[in-house]
């Protein structure tokens, strides 16, 4: 099952926080982490969320409504990218900050780690911040396509350790790789559990159900090939025994 995500809102100051009546899941990560490619990715689409090649450029919040799952996945400002002037910088934290403390529906916070490059402190302080708070974390490495799975395996491991035992979702939006978990992850923080459960297994006889079709297309790809002619042996002449 495909959930569909819709662009219900955005807000660009305090003032416009306001309470809404639905879970919440905020994505958080640094500048040019990947998040706008990994919302394309989880919707299936490829411009619902703006990609700019300059860091730094969503400057706002973007509330994305999940459909029919009934909750909003929240995009919030990247940050950490030293070319944007100090009081953006300060005005970004202060709106982060305030969102993080201030929402009631809020039931977990997604950060995005960039599989490429060393466990940056101002992610470690973030994901701290998160935990002082008590606010359940979801944390996911990005762009894991361009790495070998031993560097992969070696990343979650370390992240593993600076999170207290809590695993990172390996993920990538250019292959797909972990779209599944993550919405699995962020489902079974923002659903009750009985509905949870419910949509848990739907997904899975969907899973289950694509499998077999998989399977039943790639059998039947290998019953049209033709079969090689197989040679017979030559019968051998029985030699004539001398008298």
């Amino acid at each position: 099952m495909q959930p569909n995500l819709i662009l219900e809102d955005t807000i660009y100051t305090l003032e416009q926080l306001q309470e809404v009546d639905l879970p919440q899941i905020a994505l958080a990560g640094r500048s040019n982490v990947g998040k706008s490619s990994l919302i394309n990715a989880l919707a299936g689409r490829k411009n619902l969320a703006r990609i700019s090649s300059t860091p730094g450029k969503t400057q706002s919040i973007n509330f994305y409504k999940v459909e029919p799952w009934q909750y909003y996945l929240v995009d919030l400002p990247g940050y950490g990218y030293a070319k944007v002037s100090k009081a953006d910088r300060q005005k970004w934290a202060e709106l982060i900050n305030q969102y993080l403390i201030s929402t009631p529906g809020l039931k977990a916070l997604a950060v995005l780690i960039d599989s490429r490059v060393p466990p940056q402190q101002i992610d470690i302080e973030l994901t701290s911040y998160a935990r002082q708070i008590d606010l359940p974390l979801i944390p996911i490495l990005t762009k894991c396509d361009k790495c070998k799975q031993r560097e992969r395996d070696a990343k979650q491991n370390e992240w593993a350790k600076i999170l207290g035992g809590i695993r990172p979702i390996i993920s990538s939006a250019s292959s797909g790789l972990g779209l599944d978990k993550i919405w699995h992850a962020f489902a079974e923080h923002a659903m009750e559990p009985e509905e949870f459960t419910r949509i848990d297994e739907e997904v899975k006889k969907v899973r289950a159900e694509k499998k077999a079709q998989r399977a039943a297309r790639a059998e039947k790809r290998e019953n049209a090939k033709p079969k090689p002619k197989v040679k017979k042996a030559p019968l051998s002449k029985k030699k004539k025994k001398k008298k």
